[in-house]
């Protein structure tokens, strides 16, 4: 018997995913033609806080001993909906409910999910088919210029590419007080490199001034922290790297500010009057005393980090108003932002964000960090708007970074498969053509260590600060980080690289994941291979908003592919994930009854197969059937 439903399949489902606002769907179950119901089926859509609808079910075929059941609807609302099936057979209620994501069983699942978000909700265009490059300002480059103003209190280090420090002080304070000394024009003078491992946009951690390190306590959010240079240095970072093709996105830290910041002042470093020094401050109301002044809301109970009030209306306007914080660094030539922990920043604020983004121009981006499923998420009680079109228009992908590291490790590629598909079902369209796919970030392990090395679980700072991978591991870590690589290229999104990792860089968690890029000392094998996915990525359209089709699925192998149906063509990637080669047979039915006209883009065509090394990958073009 047929499937009673599949809400991958377009002959159940008739729009793959999320629907637009008003969006017609077709839905299709099938009943075994004994199955005789009392009435006709019903679909059964809802969203919460809001009635079910009941729609009834139309018998259309009646073929090979099934019948199929259909029907036609749109939502007029925004947001996440629900949906099941439902009939009556001799009395008795029967369900049609979700297992194995994406299926529909009798009587036990989930309900399905489908997004629906607004109608006229487009994504930028110029991330699209992109590369992506994550730049920790501090240890990617130093140029040597000589800075004005940088604070006496900040140590300075020599020793490029030494550990960071990571010891606390008497008091278990770590004050992430040590600087090497990487800077805006640092990053100028490295364009050219990284045009040539095809970046197209660049996301730097925070610039603002803040006296940690990681900057992530902003201390002045309209001034580069001086040891990065000055507003007008990145104003021209801005625009020599428009010359070659590269965008900068920054990283906008809205949840909370620093104590040691011209608006709370706690270290009277300012001569400012700050929330701290007296409640006339003009920047009081922008933070929660419960007793003044050491009792107030801070970030997950730092201190040195005191939450705002991101709805108040002084503190909104600063960050969103006309002539405010956003608008200031477009002018300059930000092409958008990052925004740090989104899902500590309330609904209302997002959207006044976004509307100055958008006002401002709709190309320019605005990415959260989230580290679920964005489509669902739940924070403090709330279910987030995020991706129904007027708050974010893409997020940090970690359920895909799960995904690929889980199916290195030995995971099913079944389960890798629905991991997959789930958030390609449950994201919009013009989100996952956006999304921010990495498998290193700075809140991370670098993926060479989690894939070469030993585990860190259970072990303290001490233990990973000089535990670096030897060669084994290394190169062990360098095969499987390839073939993870291989999949954040290919997969539907925009990969975006932290940088080192395509020099062979490793270390376990903050700060040891935030070491100096090794200058001269890089792996030039690994980054030929970077440049080669690039190219790769590049040479098709279909990687800027085409549509993922899993191929074949083996033990060792899979191939899969990126295409576009109206233009009728496609590009397929074998991926063996093996610690041995794999021959494939390319002349197999699965993809002989999809594919014409194979020719390779990277690997050796042996006739009819294709022999893969451990680890290794190849590419080909095709034609749709």
């Amino acid at each position: 018997m047929k499937q009673l439903y599949d809400s991958w399949d377009p002959c159940y489902k008739s729009v793959f995913g999320a629907l637009r606002r008003n969006q017609t769907c077709t839905f299709t179950i099938r009943l075994s033609a004994d199955i005789k119901p009392d009435s006709n089926p019903m679909l059964i859509l809802y969203r919460v806080g809001m009635k079910e609808r009941f729609i009834p079910m139309h018998s259309v075929t009646q073929e090979d001993g099934v019948t199929a059941y259909t029907a036609t609807c749109s939502a007029k609302h925004a947001g996440v909906h629900y949906y099941y099936f439902a009939y009556i057979c001799g009395g008795r209620w029967y369900y049609i409910k979700q297992s194995d994501g994406h299926k529909g069983v009798l009587d036990h699942g989930d309900l399905f999910q489908l997004t629906v978000y607004d109608d006229s909700f487009e994504t930028p265009a110029f991330l699209k088919g992109g590369v992506m490059y994550q730049i920790f300002p501090d240890r990617f480059c130093k140029s040597g210029v000589q800075h004005e103003n940088v604070p006496g209190d900040r140590v300075l280090r020599e020793d490029w590419g030494g550990t960071p420090y990571y010891r606390p002080d008497a008091n278990g304070h770590v004050w992430n007080n040590d600087y090497f000394g990487g800077d805006l024009q640092g990053i100028i003078e490295k364009l050219p490199y990284l045009q040539s491992l095809g970046v197209t946009c660049i996301y730097l951690n925070p610039i603002f001034e803040a006296h940690e390190n990681h900057r992530y306590n902003t201390a002045n959010y309209r001034q580069v922290d001086p040891l990065l240079g000055t507003n007008a240095d990145f104003a021209r970072l801005c625009a020599e790297a428009k010359e070659y093709g590269i965008s900068i996105i920054l990283d906008g830290v809205f949840s909370h500010t620093g104590a040691d910041s011209i608006y709370f002042n706690k270290f009277h470093r300012y001569d400012t009057v700050g929330a701290y020094n007296d409640p006339s401050s003009p920047y009081y109301k922008w933070y929660s005393f419960y007793q003044f002044p050491d009792g107030y809301e801070s970030w997950w109970g730092i201190t040195t980090l005191p939450n705002v009030n991101e709805n108040h209306p002084a503190y909104t306007e600063y960050i969103c108003g006309k002539d405010g914080v956003l608008e200031y660094w477009m002018e300059l030539g930000a092409a958008g932002f990052r925004l740090d922990v989104a899902d500590e920043l309330p609904d209302a604020f997002l959207e006044r964000l976004n509307r100055c983004v958008k006002s401002y121009d709709s190309e320019r981006i605005v990415i959260g960090e989230v580290w679920e499923d964005a489509s669902n998420k739940e924070a403090y009680g709330v279910k987030r708007r995020y991706l129904l079109g007027s708050q974010l228009d893409s997020v940090m992908n970690y359920p895909f970074r799960s995904a690929i590291m889980q199916y290195l490790g030995g995971a099913s590629p079944y389960d890798f498969r629905r991991a997959i598909m789930t958030i390609l079902e449950n994201y919009p369209k013009p989100v996952t053509d956006v999304l921010m796919n990495f498998v290193s970030t700075h809140d991370i392990e670098r993926a060479i260590t989690v894939l070469g090395g030993e585990s860190s679980a259970g072990k303290d700072k001490d233990w990973m600060a000089e535990r670096r991978l030897h060669p084994e591991q290394y190169a062990k870590g360098k095969q499987k980080l390839q073939c993870a690589m291989v999949l954040q290229f290919f997969l539907p999104g925009v990969p975006c690289i932290y940088y080192g990792d395509e020099a062979g860089l490793d270390g376990y968690a903050d700060p040891f994941n935030r070491r100096c890029f090794p200058w001269g000392h890089e792996d030039q094998e690994l980054i030929g291979f970077t440049r080669q996915l690039s190219a790769i990525r590049h040479s098709s359209d279909v990687f800027t908003d085409g549509k993922l089709r899993f191929v074949v699925l083996a033990e060792d192998f899979m191939i899969f592919a990126r295409l576009q149906e109206a233009q009728k063509k496609a590009v397929l990637i074998a991926l063996n994930r093996a610690d041995h080669d794999v021959t494939i047979p390319l002349d197999a039915e699965e993809i002989t009854s999809q594919f014409t006209g194979l020719q390779p883009l990277s690997g050796t065509s042996l006739g009819d197969q294709i022999m893969l090394p451990a680890y290794g990958f190849a590419a080909f073009s095709a034609e749709l059937l």
